[in-house]
């Protein structure tokens, strides 16, 4: 076979492997295999939910809080054990919508942010979670945030965990179990711990719910392995038990989920 024919025969093997892969890609699953970088983040399009909660102290001691002096300044008395990070739309098996577009710009009220404050405790970060994964939910900001606090309120706090005056070091087995312990509904399957940085701090679990509110099982997003893999997670404590701590007379904050009249026309 000469030359001319062997690249003939090379181009149209190209053109066959190309087309079985683009019949391939239609015919899959939708949601299946898909991250942030398809192009595809349709509002209202996933498949599930997942409930963040952070662990605040790990994110005050972090560099992200450094600039956050509503959530992490001393000044104000205030402390916070776990907050509400967010409500974030999943695909099944894995990716994640983010950024979706929506008429008109994502603005936030200011009514709204108020509403979040004492479960969200930065302005910045309820507007984020709304432009960021809010708009991919396909609700507007008052429904939507009227479901994080629905769900958020469905999640109990175990006693060790709402105001811890030293460092605890918990693994993420443990962790998951003091939670099922005062959440009955909540199965091993629904629920991912993550941590990371200096200690293997913990940086925050996630509940998933389905697209109605309903516990539901997490898929690969939430997959333990991926998100701590560390045998022991350290928590750094909502205040010290240092008498010469300048926190020493602080009123540490739990966050208490309330419920709001007519969330949803918020």
């Amino acid at each position: 076979m000469d030359a001319k024919n062997l690249f003939r025969n090379g181009l149209l093997v190209l053109a066959v492997v190309a087309t079985l892969a683009n019949t391939a890609l239609a015919q899959r699953p939708y949601g299946a295999n898909r991250g942030t970088s398809d192009g595809r983040n349709v509002a209202g399009q996933f498949d599930y939910y997942a409930l963040v909660m952070s662990w605040s102290p790990s994110y005050c001691q972090g560099l992200g809080g450094d600039g956050d002096s509503q959530q992490c300044d001393r000044s104000d008395g205030k402390r916070y054990s776990f907050v509400l990070h967010g409500l974030w739309p999943q695909y099944a098996p894995k990716g994640w919508p983010q950024d979706c577009p929506m008429r008109g710009r994502p603005f936030v009220p200011r009514p709204v942010i108020n509403s979040m404050l004492d479960i969200m405790p930065s302005d910045k970060l309820v507007i984020h979670e709304y432009r960021k994964h809010g708009t991919c939910s396909g609700l507007q900001p008052g429904p939507f945030f009227g479901l994080a606090r629905q769900l958020f309120s469905k999640v109990k706090i175990p006693d060790d965990y709402r105001n811890p005056f030293e460092t605890k070091f918990v693994s993420p087995g443990d962790l998951v179990a003091d939670f099922m312990k005062v959440n009955p509904w909540l199965r091993p399957d629904m629920i991912g711990v993550d941590c990371g940085g200096p200690g293997n701090r913990l940086s925050e679990i996630r509940i998933c719910f389905s697209k109605e509110g309903q516990p539901a099982s997490c898929s690969h997003n939430e997959d333990q392995r991926r998100l701590c893999r560390a045998d022991k997670m350290s928590l750094p404590p909502v205040r010290a038990t240092n008498p010469d701590a300048p926190e020493k007379n602080v009123t540490p904050v739990v966050p208490r989920p309330r419920v709001i009249p007519n969330a949803r026309n918020i």
